[in-house]
């Protein structure tokens, strides 16, 4: 039975193979960072764009404030979801569970839309970046919490129009952000 030379054991306590590969890895390393300065200093002078740089970038409306509220779009949600909710009365059997399943999961989506819009209204100009991530975590939540009810409270559940509207409704950010 042959064993590779590999495998034995290092003569007089020295591996001159690994001494090697310690050697070369060294020197690749040394390169790389001579490329690739990561720890150098970076110019970090961000100058803005002046308001006429702006205006010849993005159009002559980039300092035109947004028509798109946090409230029209809950408003928008709701008109979908209802919208929804009457398709799925209209086409599915039996109407009543369905219709009722896809409008709770439209309201899964704009009560917690209202809740957030109502935040940021009574802020009014105080906004920091923590208090849109506790925004955010309290609309987590109440979405979470909503689904959670249904699932145990409500038994006559149909989770495809539920689920389905849900994300009808959970799309109205996109037409809202495409609508600016």
């Amino acid at each position: 039975m042959a064993v590779k030379a590999s495998n034995q054991a290092p003569k007089n306590g020295r591996d001159e193979h690994r001494d090697e590969r310690t050697v070369s890895e060294a020197s690749t390393a040394q390169q790389v960072t001579r490329e690739e300065p990561w720890d150098a200093e970076q110019d970090n002078n961000i100058v803005p764009l002046t308001r006429a740089e702006a205006e010849k970038l993005f159009g002559p409306n980039v300092s035109r404030p947004s028509r798109v509220t946090p409230f029209k779009v809950v408003v928008a949600q709701m008109v979908l979801s209802l919208g929804a909710t009457l398709v799925w009365w209209l086409f599915y059997e039996p109407p009543g569970a369905a219709a009722l399943s896809a409008f709770l999961g439209g309201a899964i989506c704009w009560v917690p839309g209202a809740l957030f819009a109502a935040r940021l209204r009574t802020l009014s100009g105080a906004e920091t970046v923590m208090s849109w991530m506790i925004g955010e975590a309290l609309k987590m939540g109440t979405t979470i919490a909503m689904f959670v009810a249904i699932a145990f409270w409500y038994h006559d559940v149909r989770w495809v129009p539920l689920l389905v509207t849900y994300l009808i409704a959970l799309k109205t950010y996109w037409i809202a952000l495409a609508w600016r």
